[in-house]
Order: structure tokens, then C-alpha cells, then sequence
């Protein structure tokens, strides 16, 4: 039997009265002489899954982690930002400019927190089409911490947003950092024949000549990129931190009537072993997709969907085929309802129409999905969505309001 050991930070205030608790799918115990250390022994050659928990002394504060152990393997899935395990006097007030496609989304984020003030761009442009620009209130912004707000959804708009974002920093800000809620060419991150141009480092290595600030380099927080690996893309001139969409969504399926009998499922083992472990304490379906000539099918691969709630979780989604072909498949295997998470809703050429009840729609008239959530992070999206069933639209505005106060 293996012994492991998994190591948390102490509380921040006060000691530890046998206060950290090991919710795990498996045995544990709380090591009182050392709180801050979760002994667990996983049955031999079987592995579990679950969530420690770490509070001060009266209860006041937690912090989470999800945390999945397969036969000596050991993956912890940090949280976004949390504020209030954060001491109030390493919160910032930061100044936040944004991009006009953003607005909607900006003042949810000033809402969210009241360290959050909007700033101003005037986005104009002269006769032959290229940006005039103008920063208002530009001696204000010295010494504060600033932000922008950006929106590459469509490749037009990226060339002013630079021009704004490379000029900041150079503004003798106090540091500065850029929230690109969507990195669009994340999923062209690999060369698979020679001649194949991976963008996703082009747009990184963009980003990673973003100007020193006063403070030192940009920060840059991206949501759920299509591939972890893609961080090493980035240069050490910035410092890219990667939230997640995941926790609005396990929030959002808690507060469902059947939340008790709800299931993910992933549309293909990439999107399982991108976003498992942050879903360890549910059932789970796995599909995989198989070539038949032309055509990609989708099979189930494991699992059992019969009589369950299945939510199909993935990062994005452009066209919808391979998620309308999960839905069809999860369906004929008895699933009692099938609903899908994606954090980016990209939907190119109108595609989202697919989803609607008068393009996709059972015997009954209702929509084959029973909910679809996307979250703000491409706002022509969520403008085109709006009051379409099944779409709903959670808000990155929190996570994003507190990874802009650190």
C-alpha cells in the first residue's frame, strides 16, 4: 500500500484545530500534528478522486483544490483567484480600459468589485481606414495599476487593441495587465506536416513583447486555452495566468433541480484529459470520434448515460458537429437529458442556429439540448444568443474582477 502526501499552504491566520478536512472517494486522514498535510492511503492499485478543503481557525476562510490520485499519479486543479483568501492589503484598485465589443462586460466586472474603475478609449478612425486613438485622462493613469479589456473574436479588430495595449505600459502605469478572456488561435497550436504555420505561437510570442510596465512585465489572463501546453508559448517578458470557466459551471449544475443525477460527458479524450480532474467527483461518459472515409463518427467509448442528466463539457465550440453528434449519440444510449458547457462560444457564420428550437428540435418541439451555457468571453456571441433557447450566458465577471485586484 502506497503512502501519499499532499501538501497545502498553512491557513493565513491562526493555527489549525484539526480543521482541514479530506473529502475524498477513498480513505484519509487529518495529521493534526501537521494540519497543513492530508495523509491519504488510496486502496492498492485503485485510485480517487475528490476535494481537500483548508480553513483558519474560526471557519472564516477556505480554500479548495480538486485533487484526482491514479495509481501514484497525483494532479491538482488550483482554483481561479480567490479574493477572500486574499489579505485586503495586497488588493489592488486597478483602472480598467476596454475594447467597445467589451462594454457590456467591463461594467459587470466594475460592478463585481468596487476597487474596479472604467477608463476611457476614444476609438475613431482617419479616411483610409487605420485607428486614431486617444487615451483619456492619461496623466490619471500614472502609478495605478491598470488593465484592458480585450476582444480578438475577429482578426479585423486586433491591430487597434495592440496599438492600445502596447502603448499602456509606456504611459508610466504602475504595472499593467491585458484579460483576453478568448485566445482565438489556440486551436492551431501544433505543426502536424511541414509548412503548417502554428498561430497560436504567433499571437503568443505577440503578446510576449507587450512593454515593460513600471512594476515589471504584463500580466495576460487567458480562460480555458484550447491546450495547456500552449503556456510555453509565451516569453518571459510576461506573465500569462490561465483561469477556467469550470468552476461557474460545476457552480451552475449544484444549483439544478437534478443535480444529483447529472453526468459529464467529453466528446473526445482530449477534452477528458483537459477538464477530468476538475470534475472528479461526478459520473463520466467518454466519447471518441473514428474516421469512416470522409466522414468523422462519434462512439461512446465508456460510460453509462442511461437515466442520467449528461452534460457535455469542452472549451469551445465552432460549427457544433461533433457536439450535435454527442447529443444524438447519448440520446439513443438512454439518456434522460443531454445539455452542454463550453466556456468560449465562438459559433462562426451563425452557427449557434443549429442549437435553436426552430433549426433543432425533438417530436415535442423542444430543443435536443436541454440547456446550453456559454459564458461572455466572445461578446458578438452573446449578443446574437440573447433570449435563444437553450443558450444561457454565465459571466466571467467575477473571476475576472478578482484576478485583476492581485
Amino acid at each position: 500500500m502506497s503512502l501519499i502526501r499532499l501538501r497545502q499552504a498553512p491557513p493565513r491566520t491562526g493555527g489549525c484545530r484539526s480543521s482541514l478536512a479530506c473529502v475524498l472517494r477513498g480513505r484519509g486522514r487529518c495529521d493534526s500534528k501537521a494540519p497543513s498535510v492530508v495523509t491519504a492511503f488510496p486502496p492498492s492499485g485503485l485510485g480517487y478522486q475528490g476535494t481537500c478543503m483548508t480553513s483558519n481557525t474560526n471557519g472564516t476562510s477556505a480554500s479548495r483544490v480538486q485533487v484526482s490520485v491514479s495509481k501514484g499519479d497525483i494532479r491538482i486543479a488550483a482554483p481561479n483567484v480567490d479574493l477572500e483568501s486574499l489579505p485586503d492589503y495586497l488588493k489592488k484598485e486597478c483602472l480598467l480600459f476596454y475594447y467597445p465589443d467589451q462594454e457590456i462586460l467591463a461594467k459587470k466586472i466594475a460592478a463585481a468589485s468596487s476597487s474596479i474603475q472604467l477608463s476611457e478609449v476614444k476609438w475613431a478612425t482617419f479616411a483610409d481606414g487605420f485607428p486614431n486613438l486617444f487615451v483619456k485622462d492619461a496623466t490619471r493613469i500614472r502609478n495605478r495599476h491598470v488593465a484592458f479589456l480585450a476582444s480578438f473574436q475577429h482578426p479585423i479588430s486586433i491591430f487597434e487593441q495592440l496599438s492600445i495595449i502596447y502603448q499602456l505600459p509606456r504611459m508610466f502605469v504602475g504595472s499593467f495587465t491585458v484579460v483576453l478572456p478568448y485566445f482565438p488561435t489556440g486551436t492551431a497550436e501544433r505543426v502536424e506536416a511541414e509548412g503548417d504555420v502554428a498561430t497560436a505561437f504567433t499571437l503568443a510570442r505577440i503578446l510576449s513583447n507587450i512593454p515593460l510596465s513600471r512594476g515589471g512585465p504584463a500580466s495576460v489572463v487567458i480562460f480555458d486555452i484550447h491546450a495547456l501546453q500552449e503556456r510555453f508559448y509565451f516569453g518571459d517578458t510576461v506573465l500569462p495566468l490561465f483561469e477556467s470557466g469550470i468552476p461557474l459551471a460545476r457552480k451552475k449544475l449544484r444549483s439544478l433541480p437534478d443535480a444529483d443525477n447529472i453526468t459529464i460527458a467529453y466528446p473526445d479524450e482530449g477534452s477528458w484529459k483537459r477538464f477530468h480532474y476538475q470534475f472528479g467527483d461526478y459520473p463520466e461518459v467518454i466519447c471518441t470520434k473514428v474516421r469512416d472515409g470522409d466522414k468523422r463518427i462519434v462512439r461512446l467509448k465508456e460510460g453509462e448515460p442511461r437515466g442520467r442528466h449528461v452534460v457535455i463539457v469542452d472549451d469551445l465550440v465552432q460549427s457544433g458537429g461533433t457536439l450535435r453528434e454527442c447529443q444524438k449519440l447519448l440520446s439513443s444510449q438512454g439518456a434522460l437529458a443531454v445539455s452542454a458547457y463550453v466556456t468560449h462560444g465562438v459559433f462562426p457564420n451563425d452557427s449557434w442556429k443549429r442549437f435553436t428550437a426552430s433549426s433543432s428540435s425533438n417530436e415535442n418541439g423542444a430543443t435536443d439540448f436541454k440547456h446550453f451555457w456559454i459564458t461572455d468571453s466572445c461578446p458578438k456571441t452573446v449578443q446574437a444568443v440573447a433570449n435563444q433557447a437553450p443558450f444561457e450566458v454565465i459571466s466571467l465577471a467575477e473571476p475576472i474582477a478578482a484576478a485583476l485586484q492581485i
